[in-house]
């Protein structure tokens, strides 16, 4: 699925940021683009920390039931 970024979006970088993005993009020899999605797959690559606590929470909590089915 292919997401449109608005140009309100696009408006919302600072002249101050753009700089630092082309400036960064540039030191590590990516397009500044290719830095952008980068960081956002990272992003939202990572689990919540909230998901990751209760998650191991029901883990710890059934450990044994699962010692038992394995």
């Amino acid at each position: 699925m292919k997401v449109e970024l608005s140009e309100a979006l696009t408006e919302q970088l600072t002249e101050q940021l753009t700089e630092q993005l082309t400036e960064r993009a540039k030191h590590w020899g990516v397009a500044p683009e290719a830095l952008l999605r980068a960081v956002v797959a990272d992003l939202v690559a990572q689990p919540a920390d909230d998901f990751e606590a209760v998650a191991q929470d029901v883990l710890a909590r059934n450990a044994e039931l699962y010692r038992r089915l394995a």
